[in-house]
């Protein structure tokens, strides 16, 4: 559990980076989600799920 919060810090932390140093990069990508089809969007989410998944398999064993 203690790895889980430790994770989402750490998301919390890159996405928090991210918008301070690119704010207007940042919002230019969010605008372009609308163009991608619901299709893509879950494909892509499933793969990334899948690669996250592998890495902390991967480390944590």
């Amino acid at each position: 559990m203690n790895e889980l919060i430790i994770a989402f810090g750490l998301f919390l932390f890159i996405e928090g980076v991210l918008y301070a140093l690119i704010p207007s990069k940042m919002k230019n990508m969010l605008k372009k989600i609308d163009m991608i089809s619901d299709a893509q969007l879950r494909i892509g989410g499933l793969i990334f799920s899948v690669i996250g998944f592998l890495i902390v398999w991967y480390f944590k064993n």
